[in-house]
């Protein structure tokens, strides 16, 4: 066997796809095989993989054993003169793994090669090649000074950014995402440490290729995508956790103690710094829009109360007390913000009417509970009726301005449609608008532009593909989707490269895929087109309506425990199943893992799990999917309830 392409995943099922057919394509010639370690994913992954591509070896373990030991798993079983470990969200050109092998061929002491990647704009990823982390190196990094002086081979040495990106050029660490190693050489250093779950891998195994005197390249002749949003998520307390502790690790086995001590101090800083970053940013982006209007409505009640005391009771010489200020203000905003919660008033896209109705909501909450404070709180409805008027305009208003400033449109009106241009043959175009038709997607066709004898003849013909950049700046698309069954791999790339900086949007519809699929940043997943794309259960009030019931009845059932031993099913009267429901590791009513279907927690109760017909079961968990709420759900729940008496 001349190379074994090896592939981890978990839970990335759609880019999965992807990133096998590339890999196929791209193995055309060579005799090689192609490798598939599933991490227990619950999206569908090894069903797809197992109806879709047979002939793939599949891996399927039976939990999440981590990158180190997913990858050792395939290492093992494969016979490949050459071993790739590939990422599942990256695509790779058809040529990509002959000029690898041709490179190594020509370089007998290269152990190791990584590849040039970009990002799902187009944008050169600067993790392509590194330097050794040292605890000098680390410092610059962590410091800013590697970024604010790029071009010095003392400050630049974390991402080498003082190399050329257009040049090979040897490095000391390859990038996990694409890694391309003699097994010879596998033989002789080991292979991945397995005391690295995640992130770390990478930088060990390539530092002991080069303690055994072999070489590693950064290899610039060709060219990857690498979405890398689906797989890294910043924010996340856990990704700062894991990657930094990844790096104690290697500090501690390969430095010297001295070296390592300060490392570690350098590390341990480094995570709480970026903790703190890391909540903050999760924070701001889920509480700036309800901490603004909550601060508006508090200021602008403040503003109406000095009114009211002014003009409105000034026969009666009314002045509101401080009990007023302190408490009932408050839950007054309170109760306003709830309302637009519930809502929808903080999903995206904003529209202006979720807010009115979720104030006008509001409004009559704190009417309700008027009643019950005591006598001497009941200070005025009609101050409430006013604030809730004066609540609506100063709201809408702000929203109105942020909108405008940031977008250059009001937030009053619906978004703007995204202009798509697709690139391809009018059959695949006509496939193409198909899925955006079945994902529900709001998008103003363009048309297309290929290189298909006879397409001209089409009236949404826009041009051929060496007008493209023209057609994009000349019809104002801000979205491209490129046709895989049309367009080889490597000149999507090119397009990914060269026109990125026109457009907001790339995305690739691969052949005999029902998705299209992309990512606007290494940080931002963006959007995957599906059939589930525009599904009930997707949506952000479903998900919030499905999730305060799982904490409501979670809460009772664990309060009634009790009571649930001789009246529920034996998973609501389990108090360590009913933790997890609080914690949100689970849902209360939910269907198991399928390839036609979202991906969904696992469940206490399973939709369809009292009929035997596997085709009876998979229609009504799709039927579940598309047309759900939070009624359905307790309609499955008493029908649990009459089952098991």
């Amino acid at each position: 066997m001349q190379l074994s392409v090896i592939i981890v995943n978990y839970n990335v099922k759609y880019f999965l796809e992807q990133a096998i057919l590339a890999a196929q394509k791209a193995s055309i010639g060579l005799h090689a095989d192609i490798w598939v370690v599933d991490n227990n994913s619950t999206d569908g992954s090894v069903e797809m993989l197992r109806e879709r591509f047979p002939e793939v070896r599949l891996i399927a373990n039976a939990e999440n054993t981590g990158f180190s030991r997913a990858n050792n798993q395939a290492i093992k079983a494969s016979t490949g003169q050459y071993v790739v470990l590939l990422n599942p969200d990256t695509v790779v050109a058809e040529d990509t793994f002959h000029k690898v092998i041709e490179f190594m061929e020509q370089r007998s002491q290269a152990g190791g090669l990584g590849i040039r990647m970009m990002d799902g704009s187009g944008n050169f990823l600067k993790e392509s090649k590194r330097g050794l982390p040292t605890p000098e190196v680390a410092f610059y990094k962590m410091f800013g000074l590697s970024s604010m002086f790029k071009n010095s081979r003392r400050f630049g040495q974390y991402h080498l950014s003082f190399l050329s990106e257009k040049q090979n050029h040897p490095v000391d660490i390859l990038a996990g995402a694409f890694m391309c190693m003699r097994r010879s050489v596998l033989d002789e250093v080991g292979l991945l440490d397995e005391k690295y779950f995640m992130y770390g891998e990478d930088i060990d195994l390539s530092y002991r290729i080069r303690l055994a005197g072999y070489e590693n390249w950064y290899f610039a002749q060709s060219s990857i995508i690498h979405y890398k949003g689906e797989s890294t998520k910043k924010d996340s307390i856990k990704y700062v956790r894991v990657f930094y502790q990844a790096m104690a690790i290697f500090a501690r086995q390969y430095f010297s103690p001295r070296s390592a001590r300060l490392f570690g101090l350098l590390i341990e800083g480094g995570i709480l710094v970026r903790a703190i970053i890391a909540l903050l940013r999760r924070w701001s982006k889920r509480t700036f829009h309800p901490l603004l209007d909550a601060v508006l409505l508090y200021v602008g009640m403040l503003l109406l109360v000095g009114f009211w005391e002014k003009n409105v009771k000034i026969d009666e010489g009314t002045v509101y007390p401080d009990v007023f200020v302190q408490l009932i203000l408050p839950i007054y905003v309170l109760l306003w913000i709830a309302g637009a919660y519930f809502s929808g008033a903080y999903d995206k896209p904003f529209r202006a009417s979720r807010l009115v109705r979720g104030l006008l909501v509001g409004t009559l909450a704190i009417a309700a509970v008027y009643g019950f404070f005591p006598p001497d709180w009941r200070y005025s409805r009609g101050l409430i009726v006013a604030g809730a008027a004066w609540s609506i305009f100063l709201t809408v208003a702000a929203r109105t301005f942020l909108h405008l400033v940031l977008d250059g449109r009001t937030g009053l009106s619906a978004p703007p449609q995204k202009r798509v241009l697709v690139v391809g043959s009018s059959e695949e175009t006509n496939r193409v608008h198909a899925l955006l038709q079945r994902a529900g997607v709001s998008h103003k066709f363009l048309g297309f532009v290929s290189d298909v004898q006879g397409d001209e003849e089409n009236e949404f013909f826009a041009g051929r593909r060496h007008d493209l950049a023209m057609a994009v700046k000349s019809l104002r698309a801000d979205e491209l989707i490129f046709c895989g069954a049309i367009i080889s791999n490597k000149e999507i790339i090119h397009y990914f490269e060269t026109l990125g900086p026109l457009v907001s949007e790339l995305k690739i519809v691969p052949a005999g895929s029902d998705f299209i699929i992309g990512s606007s940043s290494v940080d931002y997943p963006g959007d995957t087109y599906t059939p589930d794309f525009n599904l009930r259960i997707n949506l952000p009030a479903s998900k919030r309506n499905k999730r305060l019931l799982d904490l409501g009845l979670g809460m009772a059932f664990l309060l009634a425990l009790p009571l649930l031993f001789w009246l529920y099913p034996s998973a609501l009267r389990n108090p360590i199943k009913l933790l997890q429901l609080l914690m949100g590791k689970c849902t209360l009513i939910g269907y198991p893992p399928h390839n036609q279907l979202p991906r969904s927690k696992p469940a206490l109760l399973y939709i369809g799990d009292h009929l035997t017909q596997h085709a009876l079961q998979l229609r009504l968990r799709k039927a579940y999917v598309k047309d759900y709420s939070a009624q359905i759900d307790l309609h499955f729940l008493w029908e649990a309830f009459k089952n098991s008496r």
